[in-house]
């Protein structure tokens, strides 16, 4: 095993879970041996502390002039439950038909790890980076990160930059070098419906009192035409539709085709917006 795959095996032994609580000293551990790693490499390296969980600051010596590049990831990882389904221990790394299995070697200590090990091979071959850096990297990604707005409001100074860099997705296919330039978003709201204050007889009230079940139904169906649109006023106004060049290159994509996905999700068939894959 080379030295760089021992280290990432390290790192993914700790058990980051940040979802629970009785792993709160495991995420503060991983923290504090990112920063030994990054200071090791040469880099400025700090441990920040949030309500929560730490965020890990590295920094090479900034020059003036030159662009700055943020890397974001997370040390913090999924629960590993049912570990009956594990077949290894999920927090003792082994390979597996060419593959490294362990919780967070995909979700994301294995990718923030490749961007740790470019820069510290970069940092040793060369005279050092031709941009400024920066590595900012949360242990709270997997609860929704409930401390990194209120943190990168009061260091935005310290940490603007030109670019951000993440890698917290996949490959489109094995040996396919991908780089993303859009993902899904998520919005989240709260509906309260209030209905009868006690259960009603459906037998005896049924058709009279509006069942808050149907009318929650009906909020939810009305988020959507039949096709997969979203039918929420003004949601597509300021969407760039697919240009051309987009849609030659995304047809050329190997692992993205219809077949794949099906084989993928083992669904029975595909759903979505008329004009889109």
């Amino acid at each position: 095993m080379t030295p760089d795959l021992q280290e990432l095996f390290s790192f993914l032994r700790f058990p980051s879970v940040s979802t629970d609580s009785r792993h709160a000293d495991d995420v503060r551990a991983c923290a504090g041996w990112l920063v030994e790693k990054l200071s090791a490499m040469g880099l400025a390296a700090e441990l920040h502390e949030t309500p929560k969980h730490p965020v890990v600051i590295a920094r090479n010596e900034h020059v003036k002039g030159r662009r700055t590049v943020l890397i974001y990831g997370h040390y913090d990882v999924q629960p590993v439950d049912p570990i009956e389904l594990w077949t290894s221990p999920p927090f003792e790394p082994e390979i597996r038909d060419g593959r490294i299995w362990a919780r967070g070697a995909t979700d994301n200590k294995g990718q923030m790890f490749a961007h740790v090990l470019g820069v510290e091979k970069t940092l040793k071959e060369t005279e050092g980076l031709p941009v400024n850096l920066i590595f900012l990297f949360e242990g709270e990604e997997e609860i929704g990160s409930p401390s990194l707005s209120s943190f990168l409001l009061h260091h935005c100074d310290e940490l603007r930059c030109d670019v951000v860099a993440i890698s917290d997705t996949g490959m489109v296919a094995p040996g396919v070098p991908t780089l993303g330039y859009g993902l899904r978003g998520i919005a989240c709201c709260e509906a309260i419906l209030r209905g009868p204050k006690q259960d009603l007889h459906s037998g005896l009230f049924g058709g009279a009192v509006a069942n808050p079940a149907a009318a929650i139904a009906r909020l939810v169906s009305s988020l959507h035409a039949l096709d997969g649109r979203v039918a929420i006023d003004g949601f597509y106004d300021a969407v760039r539709p697919l240009e051309d060049w987009e849609r030659h290159m995304w047809s050329h994509v190997p692992g993205v085709a219809d077949a794949d996905f099906l084989k993928v999700t083992g669904s029975p068939g595909l759903f979505g917006e008329p004009g889109y894959t």
